[in-house]
């Protein structure tokens, strides 16, 4: 029993991954600050929502319903809320999650002391897997931030980002979202 341990605990050990940065996991919609989101966004408020599409999809489901022609499609997009005019400008982001394989790792080492060869499975010591948001700001005229907690619009303006999220998520076509209109 006493030496089954020690290799059941280098087994487990070997063949786990550790985990150096974990892509958040949002399940419907998230309100943040953006650049605490990530580096590079706004430090205006922003709704986040997981984006499972390809690259560039909310960019032609954005073009087509408020028919662009890829003019200021993703900064500046005008629409109106019970009369008032609102904009928004989005980014699409990516996150990657990234681990350390040990495996790898482990027989790179080995290979080296036993060998004295470079290493083999360099490119697979690290593993990354992104995860892709879209991150939205709005303002107004008369407001700069219309998703901050003190912002009169607010409740209004979520409502809308709420439904335009679900109705990119539930639409293939997006032509067929310039008719509903």
């Amino acid at each position: 029993m006493k030496r089954i341990l020690p290799v059941i605990f280098i087994l487990v050990f070997s063949s786990s991954c550790i985990p150096l940065r974990i892509a958040p996991n949002i399940k419907d919609y998230k309100l943040t600050q953006g650049k605490r989101f990530k580096k590079g966004l706004p430090k205006k408020n922003v709704f986040v929502f997981e984006d499972p599409k390809d690259a560039n999809e909310f960019y032609n489901y954005i073009n087509t319903k408020f028919q662009l022609d890829d003019y200021y499609v993703d900064v500046q997009v005008p629409f109106l809320v019970q009369g008032k005019t609102f904009y928004f400008s989005f980014y699409e982001v990516e996150i990657p999650t990234k681990t350390i394989n040990l495996i790898p790792l482990a027989l790179d080492v080995a290979l080296n002391k036993a060998a004295d060869m470079d290493p083999v499975f360099d490119d697979v010591h690290t593993s990354r897997t992104g995860n892709w948001y879209i991150a939205m700001e709005v303002f107004s005229g008369s407001e700069e931030d219309c998703i901050s907690e003190n912002s009169i619009s607010r409740e209004l303006v979520l409502s809308y980002l709420r439904e335009l999220k679900n109705e990119y998520l539930a639409t293939d076509n997006y032509n067929e979202v310039v008719f509903k209109n």
